[in-house]
């Protein structure tokens, strides 16, 4: 039997992802596994799809919207210095946009850096794992901003 987590996609569609916070006209808004950035997040496609330019146009406007307007509730909830946005495939092979709050906290250096120069231990530290305990209240406030956009 596959896990949630074996294809992020297909456990949205059929909703058994866990992490799925809203569904939105172009994607599913993810709250990250990991949280050494607080109400990090992914949008995930509504399709099972490489890359951005394997939706048609109208596809890839609404997936692109719903990427900023997730980008909107994390700088809403957690009050970040900006948000990222990061569309890579590289090591999932499957389109996804990661939407990373960055901090003051985060040392000047680290700031200028992308987030994928953090040490790999971030990605793979239990402490940082999603806790329904520790990061639900932060998941809730992005969940409830996001429940308040109308389309």
């Amino acid at each position: 039997m596959e896990n949630w987590y074996d294809n992020r996609i297909t456990s949205a569609l059929n909703g058994t992802n866990p992490m799925v916070m809203k569904e939105m006209p172009g994607g599913f808004a993810v709250f990250g596994d990991v949280q050494f950035l607080p109400g990090y997040s992914v949008l995930l496609p509504k399709k099972d799809v490489s890359s951005l330019n394997d939706l048609d146009i109208d596809e890839r406007t609404l997936f692109l919207r719903d990427m900023s307007i997730l980008g909107d509730a994390i700088a809403s909830a957690c009050q970040p210095i900006r948000i990222n946005y990061d569309i890579l495939g590289n090591t999932d092979n499957f389109l996804h946009a990661h939407v990373f709050p960055r901090y003051l906290t985060e040392s000047t250096e680290r700031l200028k850096m992308p987030v994928w120069l953090y040490d790999p231990r971030y990605w793979s530290d239990p402490k940082y794992h999603y806790s329904p305990e520790q990061h639900d209240a932060l998941r809730n406030k992005i969940t409830h901003y996001l429940n308040q956009i109308e389309y």
